[in-house]
């Protein structure tokens, strides 16, 4: 395996990068539709005689009970991952989410169930939760350990920019099935069919990912009975404790960074400047398609200088890049389109990330360790990150720009301390330098 680690992609290194990323962009589709919904659902799953506002704290703490599953889920298909495949896994994931989506457009609401409708609403809503905390990890993995060592850092970019492209989906659905249906046509039946849509394309996308092959890791590993002895998520917490901070840390750079400027920024534009709501949604579709592109980018940077070097550049050009967009934008809306997609390209360095976590745990715990650490970080910092950015807002307008910059700093000293301080093992299991 040393003397393939610096082969090109061959047609099955891109078959199943394709096929990873495909299904990763659906089963991030499936989990971010609800958002876009909220509000007819929040309308037809519950009594319709409580406050507005109950009924929306209601409705998105279904959405935020799939956050909290996340690392439950996460950690036990990573156990499985770990120990009886990582293919097998792999497709039962996008299982888990495609089934609770189609299911969700096929519930009755209130005025049919009672009581019941919300239950099952959130029940299936954490099912999602659970199916993406397997999912990202486990695709991960599983392209890293199908592709050659020196082209690592393109195929986990690649597969983070195709999740990103699941939430650009979700948009643009979510958009045309306004534009086509209106609020009378959506609250009829319409808020369907994107789950619909987002269920029988996870099954798909199932099907298809019967045609990859478990990776060469996982079965040398499998050969040599060099699996786990103990439980994988004991022996991750106990010998690796730097590794989960350095990942835990990464998350929250990559989690963070999307919830802020893609998720968050829009309604910062229109409640602060006024922005029209279809110019401010225009420009983050930009900033999106931007992010997609960084992310590849951030990956190719890494197989080729390193990924201390990655983050070192790129947590600079983040920090440079934001402060610019987040003062001019007021005073220069002229500027919004070039700006918001500049910065969405330098959020893009985060598609480095899961360079350093399919490197930072030995194969026979890759799994686990990864799904421990990103889970259980983003559903802390992916959780409290819109809380804290609105508290802060409540003092400075400017709070967006100032998180971001703190979290340009992590950036930057975690890139430091990858070139000096923290040796890691490669997928072939020996010590190397992230450099």
């Amino acid at each position: 395996m040393l003397s393939d680690s610096a082969r090109r992609l061959n047609r099955q290194d891109y078959k199943t990068l394709s096929l990873a990323a495909l299904g990763g962009a659906l089963e991030f589709y499936d989990f971010i539709i609800f958002v876009f919904f909220a509000a007819v659902i929040g309308d037809l799953f519950f009594p319709p005689d409580i406050p507005d506002w109950l009924r929306q704290v209601q409705t998105f703490a279904i959405f935020a009970a799939g956050y909290l599953a996340r690392p439950l889920g996460g950690i036990i298909m990573a156990h499985f991952g770990d120990s009886k495949g990582r293919k097998k896994m792999f497709s039962l994931s996008i299982l888990l989410m495609a089934l609770p989506t189609l299911a969700m457009g096929l519930l009755p609401g209130y005025a049919t169930l009672g009581i019941a409708a919300p239950i099952l609403l959130l029940l299936l809503r954490m099912l999602q939760g659970a199916a993406v905390g397997g999912e990202v990890p486990g695709a991960w993995v599983f392209v890293a350990e199908h592709v050659p060592v020196k082209r690592i850092g393109f195929a986990c970019g690649t597969l983070t920019a195709g999740l990103t492209a699941g939430i650009l989906l979700g948009s643009v659905v979510a958009t045309l099935i306004n534009k086509g249906f209106g609020p009378q046509g959506i609250v009829e039946g319409g808020w369907r069919i994107p789950f619909l849509l987002g269920g029988v394309f996870g099954l798909v996308a199932m099907y298809l990912r019967r045609w990859l092959k478990e990776t060469p890791i996982f079965i040398e590993l499998e050969a040599r009975k060099a699996l786990a002895a103990e439980l994988p998520l004991k022996a991750v917490v106990v010998n690796h404790r730097k590794e989960i901070a350095v990942c835990m840390l990464l998350t929250w750079l990559l989690s963070a960074g999307v919830v802020v400027v893609i998720l968050m920024t829009p309604t910062w534009l229109q409640k602060v400047y006024n922005i029209p709501t279809a110019q401010a949604l225009q420009a983050n579709s930009l900033a999106t398609i931007a992010l997609i592109v960084g992310c590849i980018c951030a990956g190719l940077a890494a197989d080729r200088f390193g990924a201390s070097k990655t983050f070192i550049f790129g947590s600079l050009l983040l920090a440079a890049c934001s402060w610019i967009f987040y003062r001019t934008v007021g005073t220069h809306p002229e500027l919004l389109f070039a700006c918001y997609a500049l910065v969405g390209l330098s959020v893009g360095v985060v598609g480095a990330v899961p360079y350093v976590m399919v490197r930072s745990f030995p194969a026979e715990v890759r799994f686990t360790g990864i799904s421990f650490s990103y889970n259980v970080a983003y559903a802390i910092f992916g959780g409290l990150t819109p809380i804290f950015v609105t508290l802060i807002m409540a003092v400075t307008p400017l709070a967006p720009a100032y998180y971001v910059l703190a979290l340009s700093v992590i950036g930057l000293l975690l890139g430091i301390y990858l070139k000096r301080d923290f040796a890691h093992r490669d997928v072939i299991g020996q010590a190397d330098s992230y450099s």
